[in-house]
Parts: C-alpha cells; sequence; structure tokens
C-alpha cells in the first residue's frame, strides 16, 4: 500500500496519472504513488478535473474536500484529501 502521509487535518498521496485511458481506475502502484488510467485527455485541466472527480467518489467525499497539492502540469501528482484520517483513505484505496 502506498504511503498516506497526514498534513495537519489533511492527508496527502502520491499517484501517476496515464492520460486517455479506455476508462477510469486505479491500474497498480509504482513506486509510491497509485497508477491511476484516465480516460480525459491531459489538455486544457481536463486530466486533472476527472482526477479530482474520480478521488471525490472513490473517497466518497466532497470534490471541494480533494486538491491537486503538486503537479497540476505533470503525470506525477500529490492528491490532498480533507475530512478523512489515514485509515478511512487507506481502507477506501484498497478498495
Amino acid at each position: 500500500m502506498i504511503p498516506v502521509r497526514q498534513h495537519g487535518s489533511d492527508l496527502s498521496f502520491e499517484i501517476r496519472v496515464h492520460p486517455r485511458a479506455k476508462k477510469n481506475a486505479i491500474t497498480g502502484e509504482v513506486g509510491d504513488a497509485l497508477k491511476l488510467a484516465l480516460t480525459a485527455p491531459p489538455v486544457d485541466g481536463k486530466a486533472n478535473a476527472a482526477c479530482i472527480e474520480f478521488f471525490a467518489k472513490l473517497l466518497k467525499v466532497p470534490r471541494s474536500s480533494v486538491t491537486i497539492a503538486a503537479g497540476q502540469a505533470s503525470r506525477n501528482k500529490v492528491i490532498r484529501v480533507s475530512g478523512l484520517s489515514a485509515e478511512e483513505v487507506r481502507k477506501r484505496l484498497a478498495g
């Protein structure tokens, strides 16, 4: 399982995005990051918006609770989530 880091009341974890995939899904791990396949193209922030939407649904939190803390223009990103414990995030990411 990937590391989930605590930052005050927020949590963060790393992802590696594969845009223009056939479906939105977590496809595994690479190093300390989750591999995330997204159907959205990496144009005009569409992949970033799809990424936030994907994790908001997966973690069952409002979209406003999920942000991209680093890597807006990169495949490697840091996702920040507020309102959940590290244990809850790990459990929901695991399935």
